[in-house]
């Protein structure tokens, strides 16, 4: 047993993140918020945006805007960090009260979400639901949504980061994430075999089981995780500081600016080319539904590698902005890799199909393994930069940058594809083109990422 157990503690990933006050089954019980979320970003993604188009005929432009709909509740993340450092419950909790808010509010948007959706696609009952009230239900539920999610996920890993001690964060982080990752494979697969046979009934069923599964996942999650405290009783009286006051207090000194701004660049640069990789396999490299399909898991699983070195790294207490960097410079040829696939592919007499495929899967899976080791390096470096008393602060306003700043270049990444498609000649070259223009502006933000690092990388140095 003994030995099975060290094997399990040697091979199994973040495994070591446990501590003696931390043990590996609170440490699992406790990421299961991150399932929850995993769990609500794939259905919202992924599974609605395919169901609402198909299956129920809304239109394309109106999905869209549904679902770009939870990121404007992104830039508050920042807010509700900073609400949960300073709340006083009378119970002595400041996490777990947003946190059971969060999974409440997404509770509501999903249990609302099935109805609204048959009204708004015109399957319910016309004269008693006018189209007006689809589409309003409709945008509430995404916004409930989108609220709770990001409430959940924001809370949950103050919470994880006041609970692991300084040398174990770097592996919780690795942790929280795969969890995230896992909780949306696990989902991803069970929606799609739940939802084969489509009917109405199903699809209510299916979104309502996932809200009850989202309260009980997080009180799960959270069953005797925060310890109470007396002090916030006692200490009533004082006046917390506020936003503004704590805000000020934590972007002076620290080039916590540049650090957020090296934030947005990245992520940007890593996220503008999701909905355009498997267009641009099927489009220009004329690969088939299945081969396009597995670009995903490729990307995952590149971004499962970068996560598991760098919290191995991180861990023995290199520098988390080196390890961004690194990752951005991994994005660079990563991106050019994906470009060069396609003049390779133009030439199937030399038979180089094989050889453009071939480059274009490995490019997917070094962008995966580059953004894994850039977001795994910055929030690293949040974590270990935040103040004790403005962890959330600190870790909402990186998830506010993160959010906003992916979503902003998913929604840019298309309509510049499209934008440059309508212009460019209508042959596979032309096209191409599109796509390579997005690719181009994704290496430019990568270096404009490692010039806004370079200061940072050096800060720490100066004061190792």
């Amino acid at each position: 047993m003994k030995a099975w157990v060290g094997l399990g503690t040697r091979f199994l990933p973040f495994a070591d993140a446990a501590t003696p006050d931390l043990p590996l089954s609170r440490l699992l019980r406790l990421s299961l918020f991150q399932v929850s979320v995993g769990m609500a970003l794939v259905l919202l993604i992924g599974t609605l945006n395919r169901v609402m188009i198909v299956e129920l005929g809304v239109p394309a432009s109106l999905v869209g805007i549904m679902i770009s709909l939870p990121l404007l509740f992104a830039p508050f993340r920042a807010l509700i960090g900073f609400r949960s450092d300073t709340h006083r419950s009378a119970l002595g909790w400041r996490r777990v009260p947003f946190m059971y808010r969060g999974a409440m509010v997404q509770f509501g948007g999903l249990a609302i979400m099935p109805f609204a959706l048959l009204v708004l696609s015109g399957q319910g009952n016309a004269d008693a639901a006018p189209a007006w009230i689809g589409y309003i239900g409709a945008g509430l539920a995404f916004l409930l949504v989108g609220a709770g999610l990001h409430t959940i996920q924001t809370v949950g890993l103050a919470l994880a980061t006041d609970l692991a001690p300084t040398e174990s964060q770097p592996k919780v982080v690795g942790l929280m994430y795969v969890m995230l990752l896992f909780g949306m494979i696990a989902s991803a697969l069970g929606f799609g075999s739940l939802l084969a046979d489509f009917t109405p009934g199903r699809l209510i069923q299916v979104i309502q089981g996932a809200a009850v599964a989202t309260i009980v996942l997080n009180a799960v999650a959270l069953w005797k995780q925060e310890t109470r405290n007396s002090a916030p009783r006692l200490m009533a009286h004082q006046r917390p500081p506020s936003f503004r006051q704590s805000w000020e207090s934590f972007t002076h000194g620290g080039q916590v600016i540049r650090r957020l701004v090296a934030v947005g660049l990245g992520t940007m640069a890593f996220s503008m080319e999701d909905v355009l990789l498997e267009p641009y396999g099927g489009q220009i490299l004329h690969l088939s539904v299945g081969d396009t399909t597995k670009l995903t898991a490729t990307l995952a699983l590149g971004g499962l590698v970068g996560f598991g070195l760098a919290s191995r790294v991180l861990s023995r207490g290199a520098d988390p902005f080196r390890m961004a960097s690194f990752g951005a410079l991994i994005g660079i040829p990563a991106f050019l890799a994906v470009i060069l696939a396609a003049p390779l592919s133009a030439n199937p007499m030399a038979g180089q199909m094989p050889a453009g495929a071939l480059l274009f899967g490995t490019g997917t899976a070094f962008i995966g393994f580059g953004a894994g080791l850039f977001g795994h390096g910055t929030l690293t470096a949040t974590m270990n930069l935040a103040p004790p008393s403005q962890t959330g602060l600190a870790l909402g306003a990186w998830g506010a940058v993160q959010a906003s700043a992916a979503g902003l270049a998913i929604a840019l990444g298309g309509i510049i594809r499209d934008v440059t498609a309508s212009a460019a000649s209508p042959d596979t070259l032309g096209a191409a083109m599109a796509y390579d223009l997005v690719y181009g502006i994704e290496i430019a933000l990568l270096c404009a990422t490692l010039v806004t690092m370079i200061p940072l990388i050096r800060r720490v140095r100066a004061f190792a």
